[in-house]
């Protein structure tokens, strides 16, 4: 057996054990997780999670995930709270501390205050019988399970089911609040989601920038839009403004010979491809790759059919999306 092999082994055996303990969680959670959820939603103000050493690691994360997911939260570290930063939690908020012992010395401060200030308390431990849970108002067991460490000294499955059951009540909450991807853009406006998530109207071009004629304007007065505007296309409007048709550089070959003696309605291919401007920009590429296009005019479905915008599938490629 050669040395890489035994290291495969060792990772196989690690995930192997951390997740029939994440089986374990599943089976083990009952009604406290219920009242966990109804407490965090009763919160008038932020939930402060906390936690010391690796479980404060994890503590930072399930804050970072309610933040971002529709429910106020911070990270206290339960050190510095000694030190000034009890401050930070006032009444109407839900604490929710992590120990995998369930006695981390350094949270008896903040545990204490949660006790004298009434603010509802939910404890994270492995043990039923641990200060933290006798001390919560809703306490969370986790399972009796093996450290993937193999000396079940170092915090392996612990905090990874820690995690998971953070992950749990975040989007039990979501669900519960019928959190959207459209709130989530609220949270994640930067990088690859932030692109993933944005809408049309956020990138497509409006105003004069948009390439439009009338049904009956000259081809030469089309062709001088279409290089004017520079996206190549350009799009045609009846009497009532709204889009009836599109002219792209396919029309033009189609219609070379005597060309410039046509009006834009005689040119035109009629019933273009459309997107809504509250469709999701990544959908439009969707659409551009399927149709092989490489612009989208932007017409709300509810309106009176005027081309509000434009999208090219170059704004969506500066964007991330693509």
């Amino acid at each position: 057996m050669t040395e890489n092999s035994t290291f495969l082994e060792t990772a196989r055996r690690v995930i192997d054990i951390e997740s029939r303990a994440l089986t374990q969680l599943g089976d083990a959670l009952g009604d406290e997780f219920d009242a966990a959820v109804n407490l965090l939603l009763s919160a008038k103000g932020r939930v402060i999670v906390s936690g010391m050493g690796k479980s404060g690691h994890i503590a930072r994360k399930i804050a970072a995930t309610f933040a971002s997911t529709g429910t106020p939260a911070h990270f206290v570290h339960p050190a510095e709270a000694s030190h000034g930063d009890l401050g930070m939690m006032a009444q109407g908020d839900v604490a929710l501390v992590l120990s995998n012992s369930g006695e981390t010395p350094e949270l008896a401060d903040l545990v204490a205050y949660t006790r004298r200030f009434s603010i509802p308390l939910i404890g994270v431990a492995s043990r039923a019988e641990s200060t933290l849970i006798k001390q919560s108002d809703v306490g969370l067991i986790l399972p009796k399970a093996e450290e993937a460490c193999g000396t079940g000294v170092v915090p392996t499955t612990s905090t990874t089911m820690t995690l998971a059951l953070g992950d749990a009540l975040a989007v039990a909450l979501m669900e519960h609040r019928r959190f959207t991807p459209e709130n989530f853009r609220e949270f994640h406006p930067g990088g690859k989601l932030g692109a993933r998530l944005s809408r049309v109207r956020d990138l497509m071009h409006a105003g004069d920038s948009v390439p439009l004629v009338a049904a009956k304007t000259p081809m030469a007065d089309v062709l001088i839009e279409i290089s004017q505007k520079g996206f190549g296309v350009v799009g045609v409007t009846g009497d009532n403004g709204a889009l009836i048709g599109i002219i792209t550089d396919g029309d033009l070959r189609r219609h070379m010979d005597g060309l410039l003696g046509h009006t834009a309605i005689e040119v035109m291919t009629k019933s273009p491809t459309t997107i809504a401007p509250s469709a999701l920009a990544e959908a439009a590429v969707g659409v551009m790759n399927a149709k092989k296009i490489t612009s989208l005019f932007v017409v709300d479905p509810d309106g009176n059919g005027a081309a509000e915008g434009l999208l090219h599938i170059h704004d969506c490629l500066r964007a991330g999306l693509g």
